[in-house]
């Protein structure tokens, strides 16, 4: 038997802060009735400023006409208590995520409402279900979660009780698709999809920073220029709120098997009692120009760029080691930014190979505009192309880009060591290895530093400069200032599995295909959700294809084998498709089928 949808003309909002407003302006301005209400008349005035503020940014942006702000505002009906929602055909509580508060709320709702109205909460953690048993309806009650700001972030996760009726389901993705929204429908589990995943990376970052690992800075540097995200972690904390943030993550802990994941970092609930709370109070893990303001201002000493400059030592002559695609990068880098560089490849056959691949790559950037033919031609000839590791005997730093294999690394720089004059900084690209276990297998530890290039290193604009606890400061000052002149950003960490950047990304891949191999959803909902909710480059499941599964599981289980953290043990299911040579887009099967590779 076929249902008719209801039909949703009026809605009410309850409670008008940012999100409450953003919600409303997202209602009225895709044509419906609004009812908005809030517990005062002074909090119902701060709502009111709320929508009239973000409107006029919208009208002064060109986004919308003048015209058009006066009829969302003519849709808008502000109003004092619940009891104002008595005709309303659709209602959602924004109020601050107290499980207590939303009962009370839901019960009210339940009394005032008519019959056939859905009662929905805009919860980004706590149980709908526990929610929905505070009414004598519980089958129309169920979980919109909107993203912040409402009106301009296009997903929302509808999430459906075990007695939250299909109808009322279908009803609300039909009103999400009236309102322009991409909707995911899940079940009730801590965290839903997006915040699930998102706030283990965001707790994890907050412990590299508690435990002095890597300044803010860098922490936040790394995953904006290493990962292409819009915000880095602990700005975007400051953004969210500690003190909401501590919220999501205590219930999401409480709720959701208590994963060390999710078990909030000391240091965030210290931050919040003493009032450091982000943006809103002014101070969070940065120090704002006053409450509310997106301006940061200087809060605290840093070494000067002359002072460290003065430290390091003068490099003219670069070795680099390797014949794969980050070697041939790394010596194109290198030789635009003016340095000479010796090339040192096993073999005259990987030679003349990697001399064809830089010689291709300065060419499309001739034909691309980015470099004269004369720059071209200065670039070429300051390479020298070698396969004697003793012609490194001059060079003022050796850069190697060999293979991923500890015994290979530790064996060239065994050579190294016996080849290069003294003070010659050593570096390594490794991504996953310890630094320290090369620098140990040179009698020189002082002199060796990891500079994790990404990939493309001719695009990609960061570099991690990793110091293990034998590494000079001059060694570091010379890193630091070498990765400057190439025009790129160096973001120093400790000599540690993943560093910065793949400490952060793998836990965070890991949990998706956690969540997926526990059927919660589908690969394509969790990269719409991660990209249209937070605002991600790519979804996890289309990251992990293109990084290769196999290269995925391996750094995975070097985090996990040094860090020993139940959370971070890789999923079955990467195991069982890597096993099964599903290893993403170079195979042709990863997590989707690839048809072409």
């Amino acid at each position: 038997m076929s249902t008719v949808a209801r039909e949703i003309n009026t809605v009410g909002v309850v409670g008008l802060g940012t999100m409450g407003a953003g919600i409303v302006e997202v209602f009225a301005r895709n044509g419906l009735n609004v009812v908005a209400v809030e517990i005062s008349e002074n909090a119902l005035e701060r709502g009111r400023q709320n929508l009239t503020g973000s409107t006029d940014r919208a009208v002064a942006k060109g986004k919308l006409s003048p015209e058009d702000r006066d009829a969302l505002h003519a849709r808008v009906d502000f109003q004092v208590g619940l009891p104002a929602l008595h005709s309303v055909d659709f209602v959602i509580e924004a109020v601050p995520e107290h499980l207590d508060l939303k009962q009370a709320i839901f019960a009210e709702l339940d009394r005032v409402c008519p019959p056939h109205a859905i009662l929905a909460t805009n919860t980004s953690s706590l149980s709908v279900t526990e929610i929905s048993v505070a009414t004598h309806r519980p089958n129309q009650v169920i979980g919109v979660h909107f993203f912040n700001p409402a009106p301009v972030m296009k997903l929302v996760e509808i999430i459906r009780t075990v007695v939250t009726a299909p109808e009322v389901v279908a009803d609300v993705e039909a009103l999400c698709a009236r309102l322009g929204k991409v909707d995911v429908t899940i079940s009730d589990r801590a965290g839903f999809i997006a915040n699930a995943l998102l706030f283990g990376y965001l707790n994890h970052a907050v412990t590299m920073f508690e435990n002095h690992y890597a300044t803010r800075e860098d922490i936040d540097a790394a995953m904006k220029q290493g990962c292409g995200l819009p915000m880095g972690p602990l700005a975007l904390m400051d953004l969210i709120g500690l003190d909401t943030a501590y919220e999501i993550l205590d219930t999401m802990y409480r709720r959701g098997g208590r994963d060390r994941r999710h078990a909030p970092a000391p240091l965030l609930k210290q931050m919040v009692t003493a009032g450091l709370l982000g943006r809103k109070s002014g101070r969070g893990f940065y120090t704002y120009e006053k409450s509310g303001s997106p301006v940061v201002v200087a809060d605290a000493l840093t070494p000067s760029d002359a002072e460290q400059a003065s430290a390091a030592r003068r490099v003219g002559t670069v070795g680099v080691v390797g014949s794969g695609t980050m070697a041939t990068g790394i010596i194109e880098v290198f030789a635009k930014a003016g340095y000479e560089v010796l090339s040192v490849t096993r073999g005259a056959e990987k030679s003349a190979k990697v001399c064809e691949s830089v010689k291709t790559s300065l060419n499309k950037g001739v034909v691309r505009g980015k470099l004269t033919e004369a720059e071209r031609d200065a670039a070429i000839g300051r390479i020298t192309w070698s396969t004697n590791l003793d012609h490194l005997s001059d060079a003022d730093l050796v850069v190697e880009a060999v293979v991923e294999e500890l015994s290979v690394k530790k064996a060239l720089f065994a050579s190294l060591d016996e080849i290069c004059k003294p003070g010659t900084v050593l570096a390594t690209t490794t991504s996953s290895l310890p630094v320290v276990e090369c620098a140990m297998a040179t009698q020189r530890p002082a002199d060796v530093v990891g500079l994790h290039f990404f990939n493309p290193a001719q695009v990609m604009p960061l570099v991690e400069v990793v110091e293990t606890i034998r590494t000079s400061p001059a060694t570091l000052a010379t890193a630091h200032a070498v990765v400057a002149g190439l025009g790129k950003t160096a973001v120093g960490c400790a000599d540690r599995a993943g560093f910065i950047v793949n400490a952060l990304l793998f836990p965070y891949l890991n949990d998706a295909v956690k969540m997926l191999e526990a059927s919660y959803s589908s690969a394509d909902d969790i990269d719409a959700a991660m990209k249209l909710g937070c605002g991600y480059p790519m979804g996890p499941f289309e990251l992990l294809d293109v990084v290769g599964l196999d290269v995925s599981l391996a750094i995975q289980r070097e985090l996990y084998l040094e860090l020993r953290e139940p959370g971070f043990s890789p999923a079955p299911l990467l195991e069982h498709l890597v096993t099964a040579g599903y290893l993403g887009r170079k195979t042709g099967r990863g997590f989707r089928d690839h048809t072409h590779r």
